[in-house]
């Protein structure tokens, strides 16, 4: 297992090692002891999958009072994956990173404190996640999507209401 940090605190890429031959592939995508050997020592209490198409964009998403840290990979199709650190106390606050996710051998750790949203670039796009806390409906916050200098594929995307009238980074609830 490979780790490699973002330019943003706290956030980093897993990359597991993925076992292939003509009849396929293997992927140990979750081992608690290779996790904590790379300084990733949380506790995963739901795991979510989320499918998509092509040019929909989900987010920018968080929780606030019960926030969540997020373990993201792409199983099927690319995204482009988008975190944006809302921490006041990080020097990284304000500041975002992107990544293309397209194998489900590679994985981001988004931390508690960061908003979180992806692109779908394929036809189909299936995320799987797994998360530190549980989904609390009274908790979720949304970051406007283009209201920060971010490099979505589209300035059109496909977009929920939820995702439409979120708040923008001037307005929205941030962490200590």
């Amino acid at each position: 297992m490979k780790r490699t940090n973002t330019p943003l605190n706290d956030a980093f890429i897993v990359e597991t090692k993925k076992y292939e031959d003509e009849r396929g592939f293997f992927i140990e995508s979750f081992n608690e002891k290779n996790f904590n050997d790379i300084g990733l020592n949380e506790k995963f209490v739901q795991d979510n999958h989320s499918r998509s198409s092509i040019n929909v964009l989900r987010g920018l998403h968080y929780q606030v009072v019960k926030p969540q840290g997020k373990l993201v990979r792409c199983m099927t199709g690319r995204v482009i994956d988008v975190i944006v650190d809302l921490r006041k106390s990080s020097s990284t606050f304000g500041k975002h990173f992107s990544i293309e996710l397209s194998s489900p051998e590679v994985m981001l750790w988004v931390p508690v404190g960061f908003a979180h949203g992806f692109y779908c670039l394929t036809e189909v796009c299936d995320i799987s996640y797994k998360t530190t806390d549980y989904y609390y409906k009274e908790h979720d916050r949304t970051l406007l999507w283009n209201d920060l200098d971010i490099k979505w594929p589209s300035q059109s995307p496909i977009l929920s209401e939820k995702d439409k009238t979120g708040k923008r980074f001037s307005e929205c609830e941030k962490y200590d």
